[in-house]
């Protein structure tokens, strides 16, 4: 198992929930390419861990420091997609989502910055989606909520984190083709919603992967608060 020691000082170490998911792996890969240290959060990962457990996510945040004695850079891609409609909706449904997609990432965010500050250098990207500009379904609600609150924590870490270095920022993927994708959507809707994009094409978890890595590298330097739609246009702002 590689430790802090085993990580080249050039590298930076790179920690990415949902890491095992088809945007998730497309993410570690991308980072890899761009000389990161990727360590897969997530319930088959390098640590395994029910992020809508807060202890165990806490846990999992102090063993990404014991073995590797810092995290340069933080993706949440984990997300639970429980479905309910208002009528529909109870306590448990929303609290798990709640947990998964916004409590998570507060507590891996409060273990890593520290470390961040530390060394005036980080980068967090939390993965939302363009559905809270243009909701799909009313069955969607815990979800879509949750990504809303995800841009609110983002923006507001934005400006607290800014002094000391840290940039936050999200990628809002569209209608993505993966394998969970495409249990829930057939080719005609696939085809409906690349018909209103601007771009005529179908989205690959390799194009949320790149927006990743660019918002991860020197080059994003500038940018921070800001979450970029990667969904071939179709939603434009």
């Amino acid at each position: 198992m590689t430790t802090a020691d085993e990580v080249p000082s050039t590298e930076r170490v790179a920690v990415v929930t949902g890491g095992s998911g088809a945007i998730g792996s497309a993410i570690v890969r991308a980072l890899r390419t761009t000389g990161h240290h990727a360590v897969v959060l997530d319930r088959a990962g390098d640590i395994e861990v029910d992020l809508s457990d807060e202890q165990a996510t806490r846990r999992a945040a102090e063993q990404v420091l014991e073995r590797y004695d810092r995290c340069d850079v933080f993706v949440h891609c984990a997300a639970a997609f429980d479905k309910a409609g208002l009528q529909d909706l109870d306590a448990a449904t929303w609290r798990h989502v709640q947990a998964v997609n916004v409590e998570a990432p507060l507590w891996l965010a409060q273990a890593f910055t520290p470390r961040m500050a530390q060394h005036g250098f980080g980068r967090i990207v939390f993965i939302t989606s363009d559905t809270l500009w243009e909701p799909p379904a009313p069955v969607l609600l815990p979800y879509v909520a949750s990504k809303g609150a995800l841009i609110g924590v983002m923006r507001t870490l934005a400006r607290a984190l800014g002094p000391v270095g840290v940039a936050v920022t999200a990628v809002a993927p569209g209608l993505t083709d993966t394998p969970a994708s495409r249990t829930v959507n057939t080719d005609e809707t696939f085809e409906a919603t690349i018909a209103r994009q601007a771009l005529n094409r179908r989205l690959t978890p390799a194009d949320t992967a790149a927006a990743v890595a660019f918002l991860a590298s020197d080059g994003a330097a500038a940018l921070t608060g800001q979450v970029l739609c990667v969904d071939g246009g179709l939603v434009l702002r």
